[in-house]
């Protein structure tokens, strides 16, 4: 997972909103950093916040300003024209620059199934995206898996929390807000969503692919005191077959392919 950047949108709010579900008794619950040798960040985990803004005119006059006033408003319509620029123009070059190249220029970018975003084989977005050295290529997030995606499975809340201590008053204030929520937001709280995500595929494979489970809790804070937070999650091999064994059976032998053919190149470097 060293070589794969999330990207995801969320809504910030100026005002904080509650919401109640109720559940019956039987009905389940709805659904990395890098320091170097002296123990530096080099890398912290974050790419970029990027706020979908834009300055526009004011069309008449009011106590607060003169008609003609640049005011910030949120872009409401997220086209695949701007999903696009923002990523081309913003991602990947942020991206390229804070990327430690001692973990290689292989990159996948997982985005969700949203219909602003584009292919991978989208001309211009190739040219940029095999350009100076890199090899980045875009893939799907699984449907229906949100906590497949670090921002959904902890990263937006955490920063909704910070954000929510500036009570901005206007648009501006609360674009401000989250950025720097964003720079604030702690490199190993990060690395935890990591190592829960693995938690999350490890559940998938024992729910033969379902996300019908509880989001699993390691006790990372009590591990990281004890110096034993392990860097990755660890899967049983007995897991493995049987969910290999699973897929094909469900016909899914063409996607499964390359994983059996990494499982079995990793048991022959181990013999």
């Amino acid at each position: 997972m060293a070589h794969i950047v999330h990207i995801d949108e969320k809504w910030f709010y100026l005002t904080k909103t509650a919401q109640n579900f109720y559940l019956s008794p039987d009905e389940p619950d709805p659904y990395r950093p890098i320091y170097d040798s002296q123990g530096l960040c080099i890398f912290d985990g974050k790419i970029g916040m990027y706020p979908f803004i834009e300055q526009v005119p004011a069309q008449r006059s009011s106590v607060n300003r003169a008609v003609g006033t640049l005011e910030t408003k949120a872009i409401t319509s997220i086209t695949r024209e701007v999903m696009k620029d923002y990523m081309i123009n913003r991602v990947v070059p942020d991206l390229k620059a804070l990327w430690p190249l001692t973990e290689g220029t292989n990159i996948l970018i997982q985005q969700d199934n949203v219909r602003p975003h584009f292919s991978d084989d989208d001309i211009q977005w190739r040219a940029v995206a095999s350009s100076d050295g890199f090899n980045i290529h875009l893939m799907q997030q699984p449907a229906l898996s949100p906590n497949l995606n670090v921002n959904d499975l902890g990263w937006f809340r955490a920063l909704q929390s910070i954000q929510e201590e500036e009570a901005p008053m206007n648009v501006d204030e609360l674009v401000l807000a989250v950025l720097t929520s964003f720079q604030k937001h702690e490199p190993m709280k990060l690395n935890f969503v990591f190592l829960s995500i693995q938690s999350c595929m490890v559940e998938i494979m024992m729910q033969r692919g379902h996300n019908n489970y509880r989001l699993p809790h390691m006790k990372k804070q009590t591990l990281l005191r004890e110096g034993a937070l392990p860097e990755d999650l660890e899967v049983d091999n007995n897991l493995v077959s049987l969910y290999v064994d699973y897929c094909v059976d469900a016909g899914l032998n063409e996607a499964m392919l390359p994983v059996i053919l990494e499982l079995m190149k990793l048991e022959a470097e181990q013999v």
